[in-house]
């Protein structure tokens, strides 16, 4: 039976969170395995450019971002450039891809649909955009993807705006993507959803969407099986 291997982690700093993907994905990696391990957290107030990204999207200097405590970051991610910060659910899934899922475009349609299936269940209607990326409610942008790819083990991810301070998407032209504005699931409801329920939502609808028998709820790390958390 296959699991999904739930890690919740109440905020961390980019660096510190894409170090602990490394430290999961090369096992993953490394024993094909069927188990996938999903990591949501909240960073700290951070803008990360893509491979696809450039600095020109962001529209104030360096020196301001450090002194409004916001640290910047190039990121082995696809897509351009985004803001992550209290009140965002980033979700990385590690997952190997099995021979009939390997289809980077497939990979990416499946994270929108958890994510739309997520907000469904609060009332809130996401839909794609042809040509972008992402979840979109109405014309504004609610959630964010980038995922990354070794040996078809995919990782980085997605983030939901749940109660984010939408003013930090001022500092950047989000996702590369001139004239659009960028939205929450609090904006969107008039009032703040419970984090732990969003997760739970998004949670359900990972395992559903990759066929996962269970899924198993990890309180860090180390709690996860010995073979996914070791260093090879």
């Amino acid at each position: 039976m296959a699991t999904c291997h739930v890690v919740r982690i109440h905020r961390i700093g980019y660096a510190a969170g894409v170090a602990l993907q490394h430290r999961i994905l090369e096992r993953v990696k490394a024993t094909g395995a069927a188990d996938a391990v999903l990591v949501l957290l909240e960073h700290d107030p951070v803008i990360t450019i893509g491979r696809s990204g450039t600095e020109a999207h962001l529209r104030v200097p360096r020196a301001e971002l450090a002194g409004r405590g916001i640290e910047l970051h190039e990121s082995r991610r696809g897509g351009d450039i985004t803001y992550h910060g209290p009140g965002q659910i980033v979700g990385y899934p590690i997952v190997h891809l099995p021979e009939g899922r390997r289809d980077v475009h497939r990979y990416l349609r499946s994270v929108e649909a958890v994510l739309i299936g997520a907000l469904a269940r609060f009332g809130i209607a996401g839909r794609r955009v042809d040509g972008y990326t992402g979840v979109w409610v109405g014309d504004a942008k609610v959630a964010a993807i980038g995922v990354a790819f070794s040996r078809w083990t995919a990782h980085h991810g997605f983030a939901l705006n749940v109660t984010t301070d939408l003013s930090a998407f001022g500092l950047i032209v989000p996702c590369g993507i001139e004239g659009r504005p960028v939205t929450s699931m609090r904006r969107i409801l008039g009032t703040p959803p419970r984090r732990s329920h969003v997760e739970d939502a998004l949670v359900a609808g990972f395992a559903a969407e990759f066929g996962f028998d269970q899924v198993r709820e990890c309180t860090s790390v180390d709690e996860l099986p010995q073979a996914l958390r070791q260093p090879s």
